[in-house]
């Protein structure tokens, strides 16, 4: 029986983080070949570890999705290796700040975020979409929290960084799409697996509650009554990733539990 991703070879920049990780597992265990890299090598290589256990293929590259030569580079690489690059997928994280009204920010804090998210989705799917359309084929990944599609108080760098992300895929998907490209996202937040100290301190400093308090009152307003999961997400972007889903381009997939309904 075919799985959705045999034959595809698969660049996931962040792949060695909780989300990334997810889909990476997936995407393999789909059939693809995936590439992970990132700026640190040790989560890196404990995902393609557990990958190559199990009988998939996983490559490593350290580097910084920030950087325009090194992604260049190793896209190059990848094609050269592998002969196609048939997904691409950025998953870094961009230093969002949040828990602070917008009048408190500086503005190193609001547009760090901004930046650092839309140039390395704009320089990853640049360097994937080159490629792609020699090929005539291919599909960009990518994922935000919905903010940019409402307003709610608190949210800080993420509402601004998801709208700026967002509308370059979708100008994005208008170009590729004649060549045969597909460009697609998924909105998604509060990922269970994912909620750990470290990641909610980073975004909202000390004095945030505990990850079951986050999940908690996240799950209270989801319709489903619970936060979304990593295989939730993972998932769908295996599907979307796929030729199941080739008359999909230029939209967001809704994956939040039902924490937003649009």
């Amino acid at each position: 029986m075919s799985r959705l991703l045999d034959g595809k070879n698969a660049i996931l920049y962040g792949g060695g983080g909780g989300i990334g990780g997810g889909v990476a597992r997936a995407f393999a265990r789909e059939g693809a070949r995936v590439f992970l890299a990132g700026r640190t090598a040790g989560p890196l290589e404990a995902v393609a570890a557990e990958i190559t256990g199990q009988g998939g293929a996983a490559e490593v590259a350290v580097l910084d999705a920030l950087d325009e030569r090194a992604v260049d580079e190793h896209a190059a690489a990848v094609v050269a290796s592998a002969g196609s690059i048939d997904v691409s997928f950025n998953l870094i994280s961009r230093g969002d700040v949040q828990g602070r009204p917008l009048v408190e920010l500086a503005p190193d804090e609001l547009l760090r975020a901004v930046t650092n998210g839309l140039r390395s989705s704009f320089l990853t799917a640049r360097a994937a979409g080159r490629q792609m359309m020699r090929q005539r084929s291919g599909v960009v990944l990518h994922l935000n929290s919905g903010s940019a599609a409402g307003a709610m108080p608190g949210m800080g760098s993420t509402g601004p960084a998801d709208a700026a992300t967002e509308a370059f895929m979708r100008y994005l998907a208008a170009e590729l799409g004649p060549h045969g490209v597909r460009v697609c996202g998924i909105w998604t937040a509060w990922v269970a697996e994912t909620l750990t100290v470290e990641k909610l301190v980073a975004v909202g400093g000390p004095d945030v509650p505990a990850p079951e308090a986050v999940r908690q009152a996240i799950a209270g307003m989801s319709v489903l009554g619970r936060t979304p999961g990593l295989a939730d997400v993972a998932e769908a972007a295996a599907f979307l990733a796929s030729d199941r889903a080739a008359g999909i381009t230029g939209t967001m997939t809704n994956v939040s539990a039902g924490l937003m309904l649009r």
